[in-house]
Order: structure tokens, then sequence, then C-alpha cells
């Protein structure tokens, strides 16, 4: 008998999702169920909702029903004057069922106001970001220049933002060797853990390569509880140790709370990492692509791809649903996003799960094979149809009314 508080509160629904496997790990769902959506939230999600006079019914009979997918680790602003890899936050998200995007500190202290106006207010899917500590943010070798790492304005950046940005990025410091005295092996790191502190944020670690004078294990040691890893994958990181075993450090480092992120890119994901690490339980925490101009047509494509990869390497369905959606929301501060409990923002997520033989590669080039995709088929965001590629719900053009000719 279904739940009367479901039943009352569908009655007021505008949209409901009927009939689909609906994976919520946030409140223990996986099973058949619908989801009514009503002024762009959730307001129900059970088996058999009463549908009378709801406006919009849309059979999603065999799909998979999920929260809108994060993508927490992407490069989102097109604008930027100094950095040609990113991307307008559109393009390869809401087809791939993502519907919140963070940008991973392209912008720095410098320029984030500029983002926020050209990009971050003028986008139909949601967009956070990170902080880059370098104040003039990516794309050259002002990176390794350790006056260009500011604490203090980093800081405030994200205190004049707090729903936006979600934390500080610190990346791409290996140039400066010999370091020097203003340049110490732990520059950059020190001042994005200090800019952390400041503002009371978590700072997100791109760190290559790892040297003599700053050992691997050293950084993990640097990191907070919450602090993010990402290209935990990548193959500079001992991530196993000569007998193929997850090294004790990396073990240690998670069980103090220290964050492992996916984050694909173009050189930062390796099958040869990642499969023995995930075999023996190293799940990474998160799963996010690292997506910009050098990798969107291969090898990592977007979000969706990269979440198959996990999936074809032995993680569960949910467990691959859950570190796409309810773990980036908590590691970013956002646990209103990547579920479907009643009052949520209805962003969400309809995916075909397809058996076959499909095949996903990493950054060596080198291919893995599997027998499952997902395969997105519609994207909702606020409630709104954003991806429809296939027209669920749409009449066949013959029947279409005559406002079919209506562009909207």
């Amino acid at each position: 008998m279904i739940d009367p508080d479901l039943a009352e509160n569908a009655t007021h629904a505008e949209l409901v999702l009927r009939g689909g496997r609906v994976i919520d790990p946030l409140h223990g769902i996986d099973g058949l169920a619908d989801v009514a959506i009503a002024g762009g939230t959730i307001v129900a999600v059970g088996p058999d909702l009463p549908t009378a006079g709801v406006a919009r019914v849309l059979d999603v009979t065999g799909l998979v029903v999920t929260p809108g997918i994060i993508d927490m680790h992407a490069h989102v602003f097109p604008w930027h004057r100094r950095s040609r890899l990113s991307l307008d936050p559109h393009v390869n998200t809401f087809s791939s069922g993502v519907t919140t995007v963070v940008d991973a500190g392209t912008a720095g202290w410098e320029d984030f106001a500029e983002f926020k106006e050209l990009t971050i207010d003028r986008a139909k899917i949601r967009v956070l970001a990170y902080v880059n500590i370098v104040g003039k943010g990516m794309g050259g070798d002002w990176e390794h220049e350790a006056s260009e790492m500011r604490a203090a304005p980093a800081a405030e950046v994200a205190r004049q933002y707090p729903d936006i940005v979600v934390g500080i990025k610190t990346a791409h410091y290996w140039a400066r060797q010999p370091f020097d005295d203003a340049h110490l092996p732990w520059t950059a790191v020190d001042r994005a853990l200090e800019a952390g502190e400041l503002c009371g944020k978590p700072i997100m670690v791109d760190f290559f390569p790892w040297l003599p004078e700053r050992p691997y294990p050293t950084l993990l040691e640097k990191l907070r509880p919450g602090d993010i890893h990402t290209h935990v994958f990548a193959q500079q990181f001992p991530i196993l140790d000569d007998a193929g075993r997850v090294n004790d450090f990396m073990l240690a480092a998670r069980e103090r709370g220290v964050i492992f992120d996916l984050g694909h890119g173009a050189a930062s994901f390796w099958y040869r990492n990642a499969v023995p690490a995930i075999a023996q339980g190293f799940v990474p925490d998160s799963i996010s692509t690292d997506l910009h101009t050098g990798n969107i047509n291969g090898v990592v494509v977007d979000m969706v791809t990269t979440m198959n990869k996990v999936l074809n390497m032995g993680v569960s369905l949910p467990e691959v649903i859950a570190r796409s959606t309810v773990a980036p929301a908590r590691e970013i501060g956002h646990p209103e996003l990547g579920h479907l409990g009643a009052g949520a923002n209805a962003d969400v997520a309809v995916f075909a799960l397809d058996e076959g033989r499909f095949s996903f590669v990493d950054c060596g080039p080198a291919r893995l094979t599997g027998g499952q995709r997902l395969r997105p088929v519609m994207t909702l965001r606020a409630g709104q149809i954003v991806y429809n590629p296939s027209g669920i719900g749409l009449e066949e053009w013959p029947d279409a009314p005559p406002e079919y000719w209506a562009l909207r």
C-alpha cells in the first residue's frame, strides 16, 4: 500500500517519471519507483504514485533514474584570457546526465569575478568552482611563481562567494627546479592549505611530479581530512607497492579522511593503477572527468564514459552512482545536491543500462572491454527537460498538435 503522505505529495506533481529503477544512494533506494516533480523540486518518490491530474507522465520503464550527476573536476571558463583548455559548461554535460559541474581552478583570485559574470551567472547548468591559489589561474608559466600564490586574496574570494566557491585548488607547480628560497618544494600546497584554513574550505591538489625534495607520502600527510587528491590513478603516483598491493600510506590517508578523486584527464588515468587498486577495495571516493578541450574527443569524452570505466572495473552500479552524486555533493560542501529526497532540486538523470560488449580506453591508451554501459537518455535540470534526444513523451510527428510548428 502506498504511503499516504507520498500519495498526497504526488497529487501536486506537474511531472511524474513512472516505472523506472530509481537509485538514490543517500536514501537507500534501489528499486522500481516513480519520481514526482513540481515547481522545480522533488515532491515524492515511491512505487505506484497516483497520477490523476498530473499534467505530464513519462514512462521510463526499463530505465535507470538517478539524481543529477555531479562532475566535480572540469574546466568550464571558456572566456579565460590565459587558458585555452576550458569548455562552455554545457558541452558534453547535460548529454551525460550531468546537472552540476565544478570548475577546478581555471580562474584564480584575480579573475574569479569575471568568471562568475561571464560564465557562472549565465549558465543553465549549475556551475560551482574552486579558486586557484595562483592569482592568474591556469594556463602558463605564472603557475610556478610563488608571488602569484597568495592565501589571503584566495580565501577572500571564497568568503565573497560562499555558495559558489567549494574550495581552493593547487596544481601544475613543477617548473622551479632546483628549488630556491622563494620557491620551496611545498610552496603551492602550503599556501593552498593556508587559504583553506582562512576560508574554512577544503583544497584540491593536482600534484606532479613527485620528487626527492617532495616525496609523495608527505603530500598525503599534509592534507587534512576532507581535502581532495584528484588524479589518484595517474601513472606518477605509487599507488601500488612492488608486490602490486595498495601502499599502506594510501590506506592510512584514506583512514584519516583524505578524499581520493578519480579526475580522469588526458594524462591522469591508467588501468594499470586503477584495476588492481579497485580489485583490492581501493575505489575512488568520487568520479570526475577533468573535462577540457584536450580530451573531449578522447580519451575522456564525458562523465558517463568515465563512470562506465569504473562500472566495468567491477564497481556495482549503485556504488558508481553514489560516487557520482551524493559523494561529490558531500565533498564539495553541498549536501542539498546529489539526491532525490522530497524538497530537493529536481536535477534528475535517466539512463539506459545496455548489455553487450563495450570497450573503453585509458590514457595509455589501452583498452578495457566489459559487458555493461550506461547510456544517457534524459536529463532534467530544476525540473525542466534539458536533454531528450529520443523524444521520450513526445508524439509522433503526424500526430503533433499545431504548435508543433512553433519554436520553443
